[in-house]
């Protein structure tokens, strides 16, 4: 049953969007506007991954934010020639990070302390974390050992073969997902096909509002982001912060829904769900924000920097090795989210003290 502040977030977030050109709000009001509204796209993603099921509706979220994200990249980048070198890089290792490390090591945690120990389907997992290696490492380490260019940086002919490979390998993925493997994304013991039949499904009129409702929700998160991203760099500025933690807290608003759905997902012992939300939204990050900022590059004359310096390769690889020990046996405990939370601990304390 829709309520009223599902749709109240969205419309007041854009009335402000609107005001904009003429009252500029305190970032404060931003702030928590931006909480609201995230809250409500997790409310209407719900409603949707309920009425088409699993993978499907994380699909659906992960795919809505990451396109959304690319959106706000490209633009800044566009708007700030001179800082986009790193940008794309810097958002991209964030998002990773944060998904890896942050979002999988607090719903392991949590669900293992509510449920002790929760299971997943490990075959769908692997298919992930294999498909997220070489995307990561294609990416963002290769640059730094290529030879045509000078510095952690393509070639032109390079970027090109990366983009169209990692479009390639996010689709394949994305098929396995949803057509010829759907129940390796299932949890363990579920028919495809099965819904949550203690509650009814939503009927086609609640399904298309809170689709509309999701997409309005999403731009507006980014909007009012793109919003607060000039208090932001000026804050960091202000105390002294790299340059880096830009991309870190776009990362963080940006996957906000998703990481609030991955959550109350392990919270209600759907581990399953926590990590479709996680590693999908991770491989789109990858396969859909690459293949765009080397189009952008291509066409416009941009130079971008992905390749991740030593500190950042190190987090990155240790991030991946310990993602495919702790998720290879199919159950998971509160140890391997301490791990993962200690990781990506390390990673937001260098980041800011490198």
């Amino acid at each position: 049953m829709l309520t009223n502040w599902t749709w109240a977030a969205p419309v007041m977030a854009w009335l402000l969007l609107a005001l904009g050109q003429w009252v500029m709000a305190p970032p404060l009001i931003v702030g928590l506007l931006l909480a609201g509204v995230v809250i409500a796209a997790v409310h209407h993603a719900e409603i949707i991954a309920h009425r088409v099921g699993e993978p499907y509706g994380t699909l659906a979220l992960a795919l809505s934010v990451t396109v959304i994200e690319v959106g706000l990249i490209i633009s800044l980048m566009a708007g700030a020639p001179e800082e986009a070198a790193t940008l794309a890089r810097d958002t991209v290792i964030a998002a990773v990070m944060i998904i890896l490390n942050g979002i999988i090591g607090i719903c392991l945690l949590i669900g293992g302390l509510r449920h002790g120990e929760q299971t997943f389907e490990q075959r769908g997992v692997s298919a992930s974390l294999a498909t997220l290696s070489a995307l990561v490492v294609l990416s963002l380490v290769l640059p730094n050992f290529t030879v045509s260019e000078p510095g952690p940086v393509y070639a032109p002919s390079q970027l090109a073969f990366v983009g169209v490979v990692s479009l390639l390998l996010y689709g394949i993925f994305v098929t396995v997902q949803t057509v010829r493997h759907r129940d390796y994304f299932l949890p363990p013991g579920e028919l495809a096909g099965d819904e949550e039949a203690h509650v009814a499904p939503p009927d086609n009129r609640a399904t298309l509002f809170a689709a509309l409702s999701l997409v309005a929700s999403l731009i507006a998160v980014v909007l009012l982001a793109k919003q607060l991203a000039t208090p932001v760099e000026e804050a960091l500025v202000a105390i002294g912060a790299p340059r880096a933690m830009v991309g870190v807290i776009i990362a963080a608003v940006v996957l906000a829904p998703e990481s609030v759905a991955a959550i109350r997902a392990a919270l209600a012992n759907r581990i399953q769900t926590s990590l479709n939300l996680a590693l999908g939204s991770a491989l789109a990050t990858i396969g859909l924000t690459i293949p765009a900022v080397a189009a952008l590059s291509l066409t416009s004359g941009l130079s971008i920097s992905l390749g991740l310096d030593g500190k950042a390769t190190v987090l990155l690889l240790l991030s991946l090795l310990v993602a495919a020990i702790s998720l290879s046996a199919g159950r998971t405990t509160i140890m391997q989210g301490a791990v993962h939370l200690v990781i990506f601990g390390v990673y937001l304390f260098t980041t800011v003290v490198p």
